[in-house]
């Protein structure tokens, strides 16, 4: 597997992570909260509309965003999703899995010697 599509499969494990992490500061429309994601990967994450949608409707099943439509100034409405309580608490327990997730990883690529042997 190529780098990139590495970095993709791990990206599309994760976009709804990624999705209530910046909702987390706050509402936002579909296109804005891919170009966050896009700025905060400084350029690395990019998501499409193919991802990030499903994955917006998904964790709205879910409970865990809101949607609601708004207008724009030019008439335009747009949908503009708000994490919520069960969003927030579900963002922490995803964050912990994370950080649990890239330590034993760390662990296995620097061949760490700390961890405890299998019996």
């Amino acid at each position: 597997m190529k780098p990139d599509a590495t970095l993709g499969e791990l990206l599309k494990g994760n976009t709804p992570t990624l999705i209530l992490c910046v909702l987390s500061e706050g509402p936002l429309h579909g296109y804005a909260i891919a170009r966050e994601v896009e700025r905060r990967s400084a350029g690395a994450l990019a998501l499409g509309e193919g991802s990030l949608y499903p994955a917006l409707r998904a964790l709205e099943a879910d409970r865990l965003v809101t949607a609601s439509w708004e207008n724009e100034t030019a008439g335009r409405r747009r949908k503009v999703y708000t994490l919520t309580d069960a969003g927030r608490l579900d963002l922490e327990r995803r964050s912990r899995t994370w950080r649990d997730f890239v330590r034993a990883v760390e662990s296995v690529l620097k061949g760490s010697s700390d961890a405890k042997q299998p019996a």
